[in-house]
Formats: structure tokens, C-alpha cells, sequence
């Protein structure tokens, strides 16, 4: 009988998961190439790209320290480290979604082979984000549900594309800095 509700209960999550696996990149990519600027007035969001920058540094350190402690063996402290991650990133992607309703987006100045750089480092940061969305809830629900062997399968997969996420998305800020309007 436990085995069915778990289904049932899988089921339900999973369906919840894939939802918003299409869900949150499509938002991302309307906001991005839709730009809606200037519907919440005059706020001054500019501090949010740097704000950002630090979500994800805090993100990617809270990931290895989420890999150091389940090496080692210790639970407990792995559970907070990736719980920090995942409230990260949530505060991050609020955030990000709040930024690119409000301002316009800042386009890369650079040229050459910088620019020929950034556009790797971004495309490979924007592909592998909406990759990563169903990867981390589905990590997030296998571990909550406690079914570690499915949690420690999908999460060979989740942690290096994670933490690339993070940091790429810290170079991206660093390269496109000096372009944001001061």
C-alpha cells in the first residue's frame, strides 16, 4: 500500500516538476526577448546584476560545501548546504525576473575575441540554466522523499551543471559590468 501512494505521490510531483521545467525557462525567455520595461515606475533596480553576482558565488560555495559534506559522509550538513543553494537560486531567479520586467537589457560592448568569449560563456550559461531547473527540483523531491538512491543518480548529473550555472553566471556579470547604464 506504501508503494502505491509513493507512486501516486510521484506522480503528482512529477507532473508538478515537469510543469515548471517549461514553465520558468519560457518566463526567462519572454522576459528576455520580450522586454517589458518600466511597469513597476520609477524603482531603481540597477544594484540587482551585482546582487546577482553574489547569489550565485554564494550559490556555487554552498554547492561544494553541499559536495564536501556528503563525501564525508555527513548528511545532515550536505542537507543544509544544498538547501542554501536551492534558496539561493529561488531568490536569485525572483530577483533576475524582477530586473528584466523592469529594465532593458544591456547589450556586450566588447569585441573580438572577448566577445566571441561572452557569447560562449553565455549561451552555454543560458542552455544549461534551463537544464538545470527540472535537474535541482527533481534532486530537491528525490531527497525530500527520501529516495536517495534516485537522489544520488540525478544528482551526478545536477551538481557540475549547478555549480557551471553559478559561475558562469558570475563571469557573464563581470564581462558585461562595464556596460550596465551608471
Amino acid at each position: 500500500m506504501e508503494n502505491t501512494s509513493l507512486a501516486k505521490n510521484d506522480t503528482k510531483y512529477l507532473i508538478l516538476i515537469a510543469i515548471l521545467s517549461i514553465v520558468v525557462p519560457v518566463l526567462v525567455s519572454v522576459l528576455l526577448f520580450v522586454p517589458q520595461t518600466g511597469k513597476l515606475g520609477d524603482i531603481d533596480l540597477y544594484f540587482l546584476p551585482k546582487l546577482h553576482a553574489v547569489i550565485n558565488s554564494l550559490t556555487a560555495i554552498a554547492l561544494v560545501v553541499g559536495y564536501y559534506f556528503i563525501k564525508k559522509g555527513n548528511r545532515r550538513n550536505h542537507r543544509f548546504a544544498m538547501t542554501t543553494a536551492f534558496v539561493l537560486s529561488i531568490m536569485f531567479l525572483v530577483s533576475y525576473v524582477l530586473y528584466h520586467y523592469q529594465v532593458a537589457p544591456t547589450s556586450f560592448g566588447g569585441d573580438g575575441t572577448a566577445k566571441s568569449i561572452y557569447y560562449f560563456i553565455l549561451l552555454t550559461h543560458i542552455v544549461l540554466a534551463a537544464v538545470i531547473v527540472p535537474l535541482v527540483l527533481l534532486s530537491v523531491y528525490f531527497a525530500i522523499s527520501k529516495q536517495y538512491q534516485k537522489h544520488k543518480k540525478v544528482s551526478r548529473w545536477t551538481f557540475p551543471l549547478w555549480l557551471y550555472v553559478s559561475i558562469t553566471g558570475v563571469l557573464v556579470y563581470i564581462m558585461i559590468a562595464p556596460y550596465y547604464p551608471q
